[in-house]
């Protein structure tokens, strides 16, 4: 798996971990709802200052973006 889908599948894990939407975390985040979408399809890669953003938000270590051994298929 490319390290986008491992990024990607952690992101949504941590957001449904945390109990929040995808229209939540954005809101919280200060981005577009559609970008965490995007973010989770692996449409987009994100950016380190915002894979940092995003850990803020959902209360997570950056580090557990790239944690490879939680993923299920």
């Amino acid at each position: 798996m490319r390290l986008r889908g491992i990024v990607a599948k952690n992101l949504r894990r941590l957001r449904h971990a945390s109990g929040l939407s995808q229209e939540e975390l954005a809101d919280r985040a200060g981005i577009n709802r559609n970008y965490v979408g995007m973010l989770e399809r692996e449409e987009h890669a994100a950016t380190v200052d915002m894979l940092e953003k995003l850990a803020e938000v959902l209360e997570a270590d950056p580090i557990a973006f790239f944690e490879a051994s939680d993923i299920s298929a």
